[in-house]
């Protein structure tokens, strides 16, 4: 279970014999059935989680029950509450398998002896916030000037992958439109084909 992670990592930084027996250390393995929650709203949050199998989601409900998809996560993606604060903190979002998953866990003490010990990691780890700082801000910023068509054709030349494994009223929610425009402009785009 622990070969897709050294292969994320490795595409930075080999990894030394010494290295993986600190992933080994550090990381749980844990399998997630599709629908199984990693966690909810209100609990502890504990665990960061790297994808090696499968697909999950974070997300929030608001006050009317609306799904709000916060992040897909497919193989050799991390997911997290990263609004929560280090340890101890409670969750503001569901992370849920959307698929049969297999994923390695991580807490905020495993994190930071990864951090400290295993460069590739390190490295990894500084690349990715950088990349996600920047699609963060490119959400928001189409989430604000963007219409339904242009976050839809967006997704689908970033993720494309991605839009062929979630339900469309999944991929409404992330986008921040409703199911029927969606299927206005999926069918507007292919006319357009």
């Amino acid at each position: 279970m622990f070969a897709p992670l050294f292969e994320y990592l490795e595409k930075v930084l080999p990894l030394s014999p010494a290295d993986k027996d600190v992933i080994y250390a550090v990381f749980i393995p844990r399998k997630l059935l599709k629908g199984e929650f990693l966690q909810r709203d209100g609990d502890l949050v504990k665990y960061g989680a790297f994808v090696c199998k499968g697909f999950l989601r974070s997300y929030v409900i608001d006050n009317k029950g609306r799904e709000h998809i916060i992040q897909f996560a497919p193989e050799n993606w991390w997911i997290s509450d990263k609004g929560a604060g280090a340890g101890d903190s409670k969750g503001s979002c569901f992370i849920d398998a959307i698929e049969d998953s297999a994923v390695l866990l991580i807490d905020q003490a495993g994190h930071s002896k990864m951090l400290e010990k295993v460069p590739a990691y390190s490295k990894s780890f500084q690349a990715g916030m950088q990349k996600r700082s920047a699609a963060k801000d490119k959400r928001i910023v189409h989430s604000l000037v963007a219409d339904a068509e242009e976050r839809y054709n967006d997704f689908m030349q970033t993720y494309p992958s991605i839009a062929q494994r979630v339900p469309q009223h999944m991929l409404a929610s992330y986008l921040g439109i409703a199911p029927e425009t969606l299927s206005r402009v999926r069918r507007k785009s292919m006319r357009k084909k």
